[in-house]
């Protein structure tokens, strides 16, 4: 505990501010890979700490200096205008690596919204996500650089985060439900459909509900912020419909395709967009079912990821054999 409020009051007098106003820590949990905490100051504002892990830790390639990636995303939605932390401090090129951001209120989405509610907040959540497509990067890839500096094109930037995360389960020996290189040349048979994409934008890629904030406080449900931009990297925008669907389909989300496409967002799904959303789906399965080793996730998470995940990453590459 004194280790966490000494480090805790380092990062606020580093960030400006007041260190002996700090009222309380409380960790968070939900997130698999950074520690979490939640800083209260004595006049009620809230903070959002994040701590990666030691750099021997276990990991995937992609996974370097996650927090640089974090705060350009929030940078971003600043820019979009779409509720999303704000970056009040980043660490890490001369001493220790954290992110200090703004808290935003509200909790997960869950069950307990009504169906009204849900169609509602879906469709503030299709305007807001087609808010952040409209933002757009100064090439293709992750910007933390964790697999090299950013590409000039779509094909080169995803062919090596594939091959990046096929590395990493040949590495750490994960249990995909064809061998890595049969499933490197599924999906390499499928590249020519990236041409399309031109112009690098801004993509979440982990906007699961969890990572959906739902705020009651003014009475009427609306969506908080938009947290956890960790994963996010400049690409193709149609690469987000697949956690906002996460093991389903976008196309059946009528209330968040009417307030994308309300917005402005293009939400076409001829045969290109269905293949390269079919290799978009087999590169989150594949993070998913190589995560689990690094991060060792007991009997109950494997065997799930087995039983959910493995059979949607083989329905991804049979889509995609069957439309390239």
């Amino acid at each position: 505990m004194g280790d966490s409020w000494e480090r805790a009051r380092r990062i606020l007098e580093a960030a400006g501010l007041p260190p002996g106003r700090l009222a309380r820590i409380r960790p968070l949990t939900g997130g698999t890979y950074n520690a979490v905490e939640e800083l209260v100051l004595t006049d009620g504002s809230r903070y959002v700490l994040k701590i990666p892990p030691a750099p021997a830790t276990p990991g995937l390639r992609y996974e370097s200096r996650l927090l640089v990636s974090e705060a350009e995303f929030y940078r971003a939605a600043a820019e979009a205008g779409v509720p999303a932390p704000r970056v009040v401090d980043l660490g890490g090129e001369t001493g220790e690596p954290y992110l200090l951001m703004t808290a935003c209120p509200g909790d997960p989405w869950d069950g307990s919204l009504t169906e009204a509610e849900k169609a509602r907040l879906r469709a503030e959540l299709g305007r807001q996500v087609a808010r952040l497509h409209r933002v757009t990067g100064p090439g293709f890839g992750y910007p933390s650089g964790a697999l090299g500096p950013l590409a000039p094109d779509w094909p080169t930037a995803f062919a090596a985060m594939a091959d990046a995360v096929l590395d990493d389960a040949r590495r750490y020996g994960a249990r995909l439900p064809r061998p890595a290189d049969e499933v490197a040349r599924a999906l390499g048979a499928a590249y020519g459909a990236l041409d399309e994409v031109t112009v690098p934008r801004l993509v979440h890629f982990d906007l699961w509900d969890g990572n959906i904030l739902v705020d009651r406080s003014a009475g009427e449900a609306r969506i908080g912020g938009l947290i956890d931009g960790e994963r996010m990297f400049w690409g193709d925008p149609l690469a987000d419909f697949v956690s906002l669907a996460l093991l389903g389909d976008i196309r059946t989300d009528e209330p968040f395709l009417a307030g994308y496409r309300d917005a402005g967002g293009r939400a076409g799904f001829d045969v290109p967009a269905r293949l390269r959303l079919a290799l978009y789906r087999a590169y989150l399965y594949l993070i998913m079912l190589t995560e689990t080793i690094p991060r060792a996730v007991g009997d109950e998470r494997e065997g799930w990821v087995q039983e959910t995940v493995a059979p949607e990453l083989m329905a991804a590459l049979e889509e995609i054999r069957q439309l390239s």
